[in-house]
């Protein structure tokens, strides 16, 4: 019987992208979950829970309601150290479940660059990922959680990576990216690439670039990691 891993989605079309094939052979069935929904019983028990990202704060709980019980569910799969995925505003989410600050950073941090892995980064399942261009889009931080070790860094964003034990891994970067799927990323965020005086076609063109060389070392990334967590 195959392994369960629900992927909590805030928009539709950032999903797992790169993932998905790692999942699948370490032999996870993948579903998602639509977190706006508000309905987190198949988050609460699944084998592992993947925390996708999304263009909202996690400390928007006045704005968007849904984000009140899925913090709750987070933060209850965290005390029973259950495996926990985050990728951006996951990673966030996770943060603020752990009882770190999450706030806005100094400036919205969106394109392609390579990360600084601390050494307890290179030790682990993030050196695959070392001199690999990522892509960052986001424009908030938060503090590192009590218990947790940073594993990457980059010039603007010092909280890039973090982990504790096996089970928890929350990455502020978007390692799941695909070429392809980053198409839509542009039309769904097209009035914040506008506001920051951002062109999709240069982002095209350095994903291009990028995303080929990301997509096996995601792929390494992930495994890697997965197959550190209990059977």
């Amino acid at each position: 019987m195959a392994k369960t891993a629900v992927a909590l989605r805030h928009v539709p079309f950032e999903d797992a992208g790169n993932l998905e094939p790692a999942l699948v052979a370490a032999g996870y069935a993948l579903s998602y979950v639509e977190a706006w929904r508000g309905d987190f019983g198949a988050a609460r028990n699944a084998d592992l829970l993947v925390i996708l990202g999304g263009p909202i704060g996690a400390y928007d709980e006045a704005l968007y309601p849904f984000l009140t019980p899925e913090l709750t569910v987070i933060a209850e799969r965290l005390a029973a150290d259950r495996p926990t995925l985050g990728l951006c505003l996951g990673s966030q989410l996770i943060a603020k479940a752990l009882g770190a600050a999450v706030y806005p950073g100094s400036g919205k941090e969106i394109g392609w660059s390579a990360l600084t892995l601390t050494p307890q980064g290179a030790a682990g399942p993030l050196a695959a990922l070392k001199d690999v261009e990522v892509l960052h889009w986001h424009g908030d931080t938060f503090d590192l959680p009590p218990g947790c070790e940073l594993l990457a860094s980059t010039p603007a964003y010092r909280q890039q990576a973090f982990a504790r034990g096996r089970n928890l891994l929350a990455l502020q970067f978007h390692p799941e990216v695909t070429a392809d799927g980053l198409e839509a990323w542009f039309v769904g965020h097209a009035a914040e690439l506008a506001g920051e005086k951002l062109s999709p076609a240069a982002l095209r063109a350095a994903t291009k670039n990028a995303a080929p060389k990301l997509a096996p070392a995601a792929k390494a990334l992930f495994e890697r990691w997965l197959a550190n967590l209990p059977a």
